[in-house]
């Protein structure tokens, strides 16, 4: 009996459960709240994942969370500060139905043919995924298609066109880096490939933001408004004071725009 409640109540265990792919199958019919995969890659700006959760707070009872961090991500963290809470501790925040990270891929136990897998069910499971902060190393992997983690995996098997899943969805990134990697000319290239080639519309503005605002901000080429919204778009970036005392973008924009782009 001990043991049991001792289980029931340890956040490894409540983890555990809440990831497994049994679960995942059975949320993918909940119809009445809209489903965000919300990713976070090596970037400082990981530390504004639970202020995005916060600022969705308002939509409970309509928007379902699930959380996705790379190994790199975790670093942040890991119960640094109150601003820094531990990962598991995001479980307890509204709407968060789970967190996962690469070890759940294909884990804990050995993979059997026919049986699901975890970057497919989220992809299959969400209405939208949102990855902010986007690092250059992500950026870079998502661009030359690699997949070598759950996060790349999720988008390398993204259904881009819902010739798959029956309904054509949306990946949203946030860049943010240090202004000496977004003025690079390497990213400059790595964000048209996603305006040109992956049908990403001009970036989307940060709340309050002006015209001309940031030092080295690469754009998009503009698009027709009357043409649909693609497949991938990215949310601009604001030059500001990083954690780490560099300067570099804010990826904190995202809560404004991620439901209404779910629910339009």
């Amino acid at each position: 009996m001990l043991s049991f409640i001792t289980n029931t109540h340890d956040p490894h265990y409540i983890r555990q459960r809440a990831n497994s792919l049994e679960n995942i199958t059975s949320a993918r019919h909940d119809t009445d709240r809209k489903h965000l995969l919300l990713a976070a890659s090596g970037s400082v700006a990981t530390i504004k994942i639970p202020e995005i959760i916060k600022a969705l707070s308002k939509y409970e009872g309509k928007l379902s969370i699930r959380i996705l961090l790379t190994s790199s991500a975790r670093h942040f963290l890991n119960g640094q500060s109150a601003e820094q809470p531990t990962v598991s501790s995001l479980m307890h925040m509204p709407n968060v139905e789970a967190v996962y990270d690469d070890a759940d891929e294909w884990g804990p136990q050995p993979w059997k043919r026919g049986a699901s897998i975890l970057h497919i069910e989220l992809r299959r499971w969400a209405d939208m995924l949102v990855v902010a902060p986007l690092s250059a190393n992500t950026l870079a992997k998502i661009v030359n298609g690699m997949s070598d983690n759950l996060l790349t995996s999720v988008i390398r098997a993204w259904d881009t066109d819902g010739g798959i899943d029956n309904k054509k969805k949306v990946i949203a990134v946030a860049p943010a880096m240090n202004s000496a990697m977004w003025r690079h000319p390497i990213t400059a290239k790595q964000i048209r490939v996603l305006a040109e080639d992956w049908g990403a519309k001009e970036p989307i503005p940060a709340e309050g933001e002006g015209e001309g605002e940031g030092e080295g901000e690469g754009k998009a080429p503009s698009s027709d408004p009357s043409e649909p919204v693609g497949w991938f778009q990215v949310i601009k970036p604001i030059s500001k004071t990083l954690a780490c005392g560099d300067t570099g973008g804010k990826q904190h924009s995202v809560t404004s725009s991620s439901y209404e782009m779910i629910t339009n």
